[in-house]
């Protein structure tokens, strides 16, 4: 079979997926009663969205059957393609979903993509109740004119690069200049920042993939400037974040002693979170570090710093009219305070040279199906408590739901929820159980064929040998046909 048409494309002929381990047939058996229907339950996305919602629901309904849908071929979503991977402890709860997919209530079915392979609308059929858990999928853009350069990407792409998302493993960034600009004051931001800046011995010990480090080790990069359009008091990234860059060796950071004084009375009454984190900022700019710390920066051959009150208005050439050559910022001020402040333009523009920049203004979800509801404003599914606005027994989670903010346990939190919500239905009727639903066994009459969680697990040791080899946790397979001939034999030319 050629393979010019791409995975997608295959996928339709070959229809292959990733199951879990299915335990009993369900929705095979006529019941007599809606008290001895097994409510067969669909998520879309294997996510932490996902696996959490179907975590709840497995803890707290004891009849309840789970089938969770993955368009990619190995589960987990951000948790394996977004923590980066100096960040191995939040990886952890992959622990957590793998004893849920373990269930034999639970089956998971990876490779399909939902909206092709199999509709929405033919999964309402299959279930009782679909939850949308995929997440956001997309990166909000600049909206300014040389966006489109050579040399600019957004920090998801360079995120989904090191972490071995296969949409993304041919990117090759262009790290030959030595000034790179970061669009964000995030978590995402500091990791993409981070990354640049770490020793390779730092990273030879992650699972970041191969091909990153070999990118990577010829790096020119030694500055790294992040801009934000508002102020300190108004930086999305945690004090955990902060702390890291700090403290990474052989950087030292730069921050404007300007931007700091006088902030301690906008701070005393901000809540302690906001109070320790905009601390450690002030701390850095405006006291002697000791003599361990100085003595680190004054030897340290990269540095990272932090400008407040930018908005990108153009990216701007080089001398080839492709590539990225500097940025061009208007210098704003805030109207307000806090976190409602808003940036606003003083007429004053700056430019700042560089040869890389990296977009972290924020992700956003896509409508996955024309028959779902969808804000493409806010880039969410308009829900109630997770319930899908005008769509009984749709219900979403995550990102999708919410928009995409937070961390791990945020996403946690807002999965319960939703999942109470489909719970509450189940109790009060509101979910139609006396027609018996088919759940997975309808949808593999659509599908035909299915691939065991063993065989996702055979990708996982083959992941995880290869690591072994070059002393790190496990080397990520990026591409796609690669996992799938290690589980079966695909017919190629």
């Amino acid at each position: 079979m050629s393979r010019s048409g791409g995975i997608v494309c295959w996928k339709r002929v070959a229809a292959l997926r990733f199951l879990l381990p299915k335990g009993s047939p369900a929705g095979t058996k006529k019941l007599l009663s809606t008290a001895d229907v097994v409510p067969q339950i669909c998520i879309v996305g294997s996510g932490p969205a996902g696996f959490y919602t179907a975590q709840h629901l497995l803890k707290h309904h004891k009849r309840t059957r789970v089938d969770i849908y993955e368009k990619l071929p190995v589960p987990f979503g951000l948790v394996r393609f977004g923590v980066a991977p100096d960040h191995p402890e939040v990886k952890n709860v992959i622990n957590t979903f793998t004893q849920t997919a373990h269930s034999d209530r639970c089956s998971y079915y990876g490779n399909v993509t939902v909206g092709k392979d199999v509709t929405v609308e033919e999964l309402q059929k299959a279930y009782h109740a679909v939850v949308l858990s995929y997440g956001a999928e997309d990166n909000r853009t600049l909206g300014i004119p040389g966006e489109n350069l050579a040399g600019v990407y957004t920090a998801r792409a360079f995120v989904g690069w090191y972490n071995g998302l296969p949409e993304n493993r041919d990117l090759k960034p262009d790290l030959s200049n030595e000034t790179a600009v970061v669009l964000g004051h995030g978590n995402v931001a500091l990791d993409v920042a981070r990354i640049l800046l770490s020793p390779l011995e730092v990273l030879r010990k992650t699972d970041i993939t191969e091909e990153s480090l070999t990118v990577l080790a010829r790096s020119k990069v030694k500055r790294v400037c992040l801009i934000g359009r508002r102020g300190p008091l108004q930086v999305a990234f945690t004090i955990k974040e902060l702390r890291e860059m700090i403290n990474l060796p052989g950087v030292r950071p730069f921050l404007d002693p300007a931007d700091f004084k006088g902030i301690g009375d906008a701070i005393k009454d901000a809540p302690r979170p906001r109070k320790r984190l905009t601390e450690l900022m002030a701390k850095t700019a405006l006291e002697d570090p000791g003599e361990e710390l100085a003595g680190r920066w004054a030897s340290a051959s990269k540095e990272w710093s932090l400008k407040f009150l930018r908005s990108p208005l153009e990216v701007l050439p080089g001398t080839d009219g492709k590539r990225v050559r500097a940025i061009r910022m208007a210098v704003t001020r805030l109207e307000g305070s806090g976190e409602t402040a808003k940036a606003v333009p003083t007429g004053e523009v700056e430019e700042l040279m560089c040869g890389l920049i990296l977009s972290s203004i924020g992700y956003k979800s896509l409508q996955i199906d024309p028959s779902v509801p969808f804000d493409s404003k806010h880039g969410i599914i308009p829900n109630s408590l997770g319930r899908v606005s005008g769509a009984p027994g749709l219900y979403c989670s995550g990102w999708v739901k919410r928009g995409p903010t937070g961390v791990i346990i945020t996403t946690m939190n807002d999965s319960f929820d939703t999942a109470q919500s489909v719970l509450e239905d189940l109790q009060s009727g509101a979910l139609d159980l006396s027609d018996t639903k088919k759940g997975g066994d309808f949808v593999m009459s659509i599908l035909q064929s299915r691939v065991l969680f063993s065989d996702w697990e055979k990708i996982d040791a083959a992941e995880v040998a290869r690591g072994k080899l070059s002393g790190r946790p496990r080397e990520k397979i990026v591409d796609p046909w690669e996992m799938l001939r290690l589980v079966q034999p695909l017919d190629q030319p």
